[in-house]
Formats: structure tokens, sequence, C-alpha cells
């Protein structure tokens, strides 16, 4: 199991001051044309289609409906900025993994989202989620190759843990571990997250803030 320890309370703190912020929506892009600009460092979010991406950025962000979730896998097919207290740039990407809407939405999407995440030079990070109650699947190794390939940093966030029972959160959480082991751009640690019961949120919260632009202290 992860050692949540190593996480100072100054660490966590950083983590709240920084989702307490402002977040707001930037743009919604489905091309490479109108992207938002490079503005600030970024932080993306993968994953197969109901992962939970949007429910986890709302998790983070304490807002309920800053990303829109959807029980239809699919639903967001276009690349969706959030501003960050003008410190950090949260990207939620299209999900991956299945063949329901017509093939070529899925192709153009998919190409779209490939060429964000190769030429993106302001992304920090990519966090791809996987439902631990599946498991690493296909699709997730051939984003994580890719993002290998791409020379791309990644950090794998197991989700919905608190549809697992104990035992079964440490084994995947097992397996989850010794398949980042082999990859070349994988962040060492594993995140155990429930945006249901907001396992995990702090945590990663913290390790975001690591990677957003210094706070700016303002002059009173």
């Amino acid at each position: 199991m992860p050692d949540i320890d190593a996480l100072t309370e100054a660490d966590i703190e950083a983590g709240r001051l920084l989702f307490a912020g402002e977040c707001t929506f930037l743009a919604a892009s489905n091309s490479m044309q109108n992207l938002a600009p490079m503005a600030r460092d970024e932080v993306a979010f993968a994953g197969r289609s109901n992962v939970g991406k949007s429910s986890l950025v709302n998790a983070l962000t304490g807002r309920k409906t800053l990303a829109r979730t959807s029980q239809t896998p699919g639903r967001t097919r276009q690349l969706i900025f959030f501003n960050l207290a003008d410190r950090l740039d949260l990207v939620d990407l299209p999900g991956y993994g299945y063949a329901s809407a017509p093939k070529t939405d899925i192709e153009a999407w998919s190409k779209l989202t490939r060429k964000f995440l190769v030429g993106r030079q302001t992304l920090q990070r990519v966090m791809v989620l996987v439902d631990s109650r599946r498991g690493i699947g296909k699709a997730d190794k051939l984003i994580m190759d890719m993002l290998d390939d791409s020379a791309v940093s990644w950090a794998l966030v197991l989700t919905k843990v608190d549809k697992l029972k104990a035992p079964d959160v440490a084994k995947v959480y097992a397996q989850a571990q010794a398949e980042t082991k082999k990859h070349v751009a994988a962040f060492p640690h594993v995140f155990l997250t429930s945006s249901h019961d907001g396992r995990g949120v702090a945590e990663l919260r913290a390790h975001l803030s690591r990677l957003a632009a210094p706070r700016i202290e303002r002059k009173k």
C-alpha cells in the first residue's frame, strides 16, 4: 500500500490552498487550431470512458458541476481546459477504449488527443486513470506505451476504490505498482482515489500542487 506518511502537513496544506482557489472554464477544443493557449503549466487527465475523470476533477476542485459527468461512455469528445488559480491548467481529455461512437468520430478525437499529448510544451504530467474494479487493460497499456515513447511524464491513478474491499484494493494496488515499474516515463507512486468518499483526494492535490506555479502573495 502507498506510504501516504511521506507527505507532510505542509504538502497537504499546499494542495488544499491550490484547489481552494478559483477554477474557471477556459476552452473546449476539438482541433489543434482552437486549443487553449499555453499560458501556464498543465496537467491532463486521461482514461477509459466512464473511468471517472470528470468526477475526479470535480472532487479535486470541490465543485460538483465544474466538469460534466455522464453515464454515457464517450460523451466528452473534446479537450476541456480549466484554469486553476492562475497557477495550473487542468485538461480533461476524451475517453478511450470503447466503440459505441461513430468510427470517424473516434478516429478524429483520438488523433487530436495524441497530437496534444506529444506536442504540448506546457504539459507537465498526464494522470492516467484506471477503474480499480477493472484493473489495467489493453487500451490503458497502449496509452502508457505511447506516453513512454513520447517522453511524456505520467502517473497512474486508481479510481473508485470505495467499491472494493480492503484486500482487493491492496491486490490491485500491487498489480498497478508492478506495471508502472515497466514504464520509463511513469511516476513511481500509484494514487488510490475515490470521488465518492474523498479517499486519496488530499494526497493527489498535494502532488499536483508541486507541479503548479509558485503561489504569489498579494500585497495588502
